[in-house]
């Protein structure tokens, strides 16, 4: 169990940047100030020795393998499913599936579960703020099987509209998939409400958490989701990694995903008997080093204090909200009464990517362009936006760089 740090009344943001050795360099002459956090966050220093140690002292394969390096290895492994089953409060560990990352997450459930139970003329509720991962399996799936995907508008604001939400839900709804927090608007869902509605109609909810569970805190039995998936290198552990938490029964009557070692118990030409969960949708030799880093992120996280971190990425959010909404011309796209810590806007007659090039010319990294989410750039009928996430590491006087650097930006392209 990871034992939290004692609350203080305020982060200390300048240690915290101590740890990370990614914030100490320069990019075109300029400290770099990096803002692109929803993309992925950088790694403490602790996650980095956590994998240089894995292939330095007990480099081995996993499950399989009765002699002490592998035994090791397999124990570090099997540790970091049991934090993840703590940081989300999972029921058992069984429920804790390793992927690749959130898409894969997604991509499971949809060729597992969705195959086995869509048909044709069911329906699948998305929402207009959906990343392309939490649309395109739906999309191939339903292309598939016959069956419709419909489409949960947002407000001008960016806040999902429950109403119309509710008036979709019908006995034709088998399954919801909704974002737990947008990476484009920054826009907070209520998922409990959510998934409890859901759940009145008899339909299964999938929550995608790629970019809320660095921010919040995460407990899928108080949410009351079927599914959640999340990702490993957003939460300031390494890529290559994600989780899949499933619900007990859901899981043990999907069918397998992909064949191969360690999904197995036995394997005849004739008859095959599959492995118990979780190994039962993890084939192969898994992503050994960077699940046992992630461990290691998620400690950081907690022992850092997520209320900590939650009230400094807030103070960040309102700083910023009020720094740019005084730059003339600019408009925040995304203006939900709960967000987390991320602003997309938009400049008058200014590109994007034109903005994103002037700042990166002064070390200030941030996201242009539609964010793997085209229809919500269609809802708002703009081709893109710039798109600024702050994280734990980050301070006041780094937003005050990028307030000065857009008003040279916006006046050299004026």
């Amino acid at each position: 169990m990871i034992e939290p740090a004692i609350i203080k009344e305020k982060l200390d943001v300048y240690n915290i940047r101590k740890q990370f050795p990614f914030l100490s360099r320069e990019v075109k002459g300029h400290p770099l100030v990096y803002f692109d956090n929803a993309a992925t966050s950088q790694k403490p220093e602790s996650v980095i020795n956590a994998l240089v140690e894995y292939y330095s002292s007990f480099n081995a394969n996993i499950h399989r393998g009765i002699h002490t390096v592998a035994e090791e290895a397999t124990a570090a492994y099997e540790n970091s499913r049991d934090t993840v089953k703590n940081y989300i409060n999972a029921p058992t560990r069984e429920q804790i599936i390793f992927t690749s990352g959130t898409t894969e997450g997604i991509n499971l459930v949809a060729q597992t579960w969705g195959r086995a139970n869509l048909k044709k003329g069911d329906e699948i509720l998305v929402s207009e703020m959906e990343h392309h991962s939490n649309i395109v399996p739906w999309y191939i799936i339903s292309q598939e099987k016959g069956c419709t995907i419909k489409v949960v508008p947002i407000t001008e604001n960016g806040e999902l509209d429950l109403n119309a939400y509710a008036s979709l839900l019908n006995e034709k709804t088998k399954l919801v998939a909704i974002t737990h927090a947008s990476n484009a608007l920054g826009t907070i869902n209520p998922v409990n409400k959510i998934s409890e509605l859901a759940h009145k109609a008899g339909a299964v909810i999938l929550i995608d958490g790629a970019q809320s569970t660095v921010h919040l805190d995460i407990d899928v039995q108080e949410i009351g989701c079927d599914f959640f998936v999340f990702s490993s290198h957003k939460v300031y552990g390494p890529t290559g990694v994600g989780v899949l938490y499933g619900k007990l029964n859901l899981l043990q009557e999907m069918p397998v995903y992909q064949g191969g070692g360690e999904m197995i118990k036995d394997v005849g030409f004739e008859k095959i008997t599959y492995n118990d969960l979780p190994y039962k949708f993890e084939a192969g030799t898994p992503n050994i080093a960077d699940v046992i880093a992630f461990k290691t992120a998620l400690e950081f996280t907690t022992k850092t204090g997520k209320n900590l971190i939650r009230k400094h990425e807030e103070e960040l959010l309102h700083y910023a909200t009020n720094a740019l909404e005084e730059i003339p011309g600019l408009k925040i796209i995304g203006k939900a009464k709960e967000k987390v810590s991320l602003i997309s806007f938009v400049i008058e007659n200014v590109h994007p990517q034109d903005i994103g090039i002037l700042l990166d010319n002064k070390g200030v990294a941030v996201r242009t362009g539609h964010h793997c989410a085209q229809p919500l750039m269609d809802c708002y009928r703009i081709p893109g936006t710039t798109r600024a996430s702050f994280a734990v590491y980050n301070t006041i006087d780094e937003i005050d760089v990028l307030v000065k650097a857009l008003h040279k930006a916006i006046k050299m392209l004026s």
